[in-house]
């Protein structure tokens, strides 16, 4: 029996009086969901492929809980911020929802109680419930999820940040912290949950009123296409293939408005493009982007315009990616 690569996320976070949400989720922290693939200490099957990288990419572990977090770090050093992390009570409670999305066969951010391998309902009740407490105010948390038969933990990280409402969570600059865990199936489908925190006030984050971008400037092996069906929820509802989203990120207590993002190929005229930004409130979104709704060329630079405010201060970029 063959599976589609499922990836679901869900974000809400908590800034002062107001939230955000993205990917249908609520209540005043962040959260999303992913599944991974073979276990610990194995290698990927024959032709899943690894995500090329730079000299700085990490070294392969096999184990798809530590290549997803490092992959993820390396993936937001290059977007220019921090990395996040690990903490072990997030590592358990992470391991802890992929054991029961594993057990009972499902791709979902909630968890019933009475099933198999019951944790928490919400992400939240989650990570209180592995000692990480989340306080009343100045926290934010998150969840991407990932379900596949692809054993590479770079692969599923890599294609987590591909899949845009899942880069929204992963890009969030100002988490701190950061757990994941993996578990795989006897028919060989795995899971990979990573989740994402920050409590008792945000960390760093990214110079003030500025963004980041992705693809950053400069980047090369650029993926052409994104299959949209295969993301929940669907950015692009009326097409499969479409281009590589693009993407700007500023912190999440900086809300972000977009006045013109446009992408094209050098020398050419302006894509055709739909907008995406994160789920929730429109005061609060702190991320938006743009996904060509074809797929790029092969081979090709592409430059993209941005312009817009970050907490009501104008922000223009101007910037290039090429194609692999």
């Amino acid at each position: 029996m063959s599976y589609m690569p499922r990836w679901r996320s869900l974000i809400a976070a908590l800034v002062a009086a107001s939230s955000l949400v993205a990917c249908g989720g609520g209540g005043g922290g962040t959260g999303g969901q992913a599944a991974v693939a073979p276990a610990a200490g194995s290698p990927p099957p024959t032709g899943t492929g690894t995500p090329s990288g730079g000299a700085a990419a990490p070294a392969q572990t096999y184990d798809i809980a530590v290549d997803g977090r490092n992959w993820i770090n390396y993936r937001r050093t290059q977007a220019g911020m921090p990395t996040v992390t690990e903490n072990a009570q997030i590592n358990n409670a992470a391991l802890g929802h992929s054991e029961y999305l594993r057990t009972n066969n499902v791709m979902s951010h909630d968890q019933t109680a009475g099933k198999p391998g019951f944790t928490g309902a919400t992400l939240r009740e989650r990570l209180n419930a592995a000692g990480y407490t989340i306080p009343l105010s100045g926290y934010a948390f998150g969840e991407v999820i990932s379900g596949t038969t692809n054993g590479n933990g770079f692969f599923m990280a890599e294609e987590l940040i591909t899949a845009i409402y899942h880069r929204f969570v992963m890009f969030e600059p100002k988490f701190r912290e950061i757990g994941t865990g993996a578990a795989t199936s006897a028919n060989g489908y795995s899971y990979f949950t990573a989740n994402f925190a920050t409590r008792g006030g945000f960390g760093p984050g990214i110079a003030a009123n500025t963004v980041v971008t992705w693809p950053f400037s400069g980047q090369t092996g650029v993926t052409p296409n994104f299959y949209s069906d295969s993301e929940e929820p669907d950015p692009v509802p009326n097409i499969n293939e479409v281009g590589y989203p693009i993407s700007v990120h500023a912190n999440i207590d900086a809300p972000v408005t977009m006045q013109a993002f446009t992408v094209r190929p050098r020398g050419g005229a302006n894509l055709q493009v739909q907008v995406v930004n994160p789920t929730g409130s429109a005061t609060q979104r702190t991320a938006v982007a743009i996904v060509p709704l074809a797929p790029l060329r092969a081979n090709t630079t592409y430059e993209v315009s941005f312009s817009g405010t970050v907490n009501g201060a104008p922000v223009t970029r101007d910037w290039s990616f090429t194609t692999r």
